[in-house]
């Protein structure tokens, strides 16, 4: 079982089943949707996911058939569902336990962050220098 949460704790949620491989999304709307320079993903059958919090999740269309649901008192972004799939998408910044998933690629690089590199050779710090 992998569970996750939202920054303010009340929204909860466990999957019972496998987290598939994880992409980096570079598309203009998860970079506006999370802040961030890219958006980093894996699907998650519906039948193993379970929101484990009596909270009614915040709902938004950003894009016609694809809804993105998120805490309507943090706004962390939880998941992605779009019309007639099977799967969600969730976001993997919410997750609390490790997914047991590997990398698969970066999409949507043609929409990238032109102040992000996806080769960089930056210095990796534990914490905040």
């Amino acid at each position: 079982m992998v569970s996750g949460s939202c920054l303010c704790g009340n929204v909860k949620y466990e999957i019972s089943g496998n987290i598939g491989d994880i992409v980096h999304c570079h598309c203009k709307t998860c970079r506006k949707a999370h802040g961030a320079a890219f958006s980093s993903v894996a699907g998650v059958k519906d039948i193993d996911f379970n929101l484990a919090s009596d909270v009614t999740l915040g709902c938004y269309e950003s894009s016609p058939g694809k809804n993105r649901y998120f805490c309507p008192t943090c706004a962390t972004q939880i998941y992605a569902k779009k019309d007639g799939t099977e799967h969600i998408v969730l976001r993997l910044g919410s997750l609390d336990d490790d997914p047991n998933s590997k990398e698969l690629n970066h999409i949507w690089v043609s929409q990238k962050a032109s102040w992000y590199s996806l080769n960089s050779n930056l210095p990796e710090h534990l914490e905040f220098e």
